[in-house]
């Protein structure tokens, strides 16, 4: 059946959650926000584009870095409130340079910082 992107449950603000996940290894690499202009552009170009809650606007990924992500597959959770983004991802995901958002464990009550930033 061919996909509506109004099908899909957005919050009040248009923005559904959109989980990047690496396509080889299943490494969650980040989370951004999504919007029905943002699917639709990301299915037509092949590269991820999110959408920015701080300026507003279209944001493709890796626009000015460089570390783009390329879409292999989207999926849609059973609740259809959330997106999974199977990338190819050239680079850091992570605006810290690091390869994943998600550096930081808790541990025994503690942060601990798991992943160092990649060097040039």
């Amino acid at each position: 059946m061919p996909f509506d992107p109004a099908s899909l449950r957005y919050d009040s603000n248009g923005l559904i959650p959109a989980i990047a996940q690496d396509y080889q290894t299943g490494e969650v690499l980040m989370m951004a926000w999504m919007n029905a202009e943002s699917i639709a552009h990301t299915l037509e170009k092949g590269h991820v584009t999110y959408w920015s809650r701080s300026r507003k606007s279209l944001w493709a990924k890796g626009e000015s870095s460089g570390h783009v992500q390329s879409l292999r597959e989207m999926r849609i959770d059973c609740d259809r409130d959330c997106l999974l983004l199977l990338v190819d991802q050239i680079g850091p995901a992570c605006h810290t340079n690091r390869r994943s958002c998600f550096y930081t464990a808790l541990r025994e009550g503690d942060e601990v910082e798991i992943l160092s930033p990649i060097e040039d």
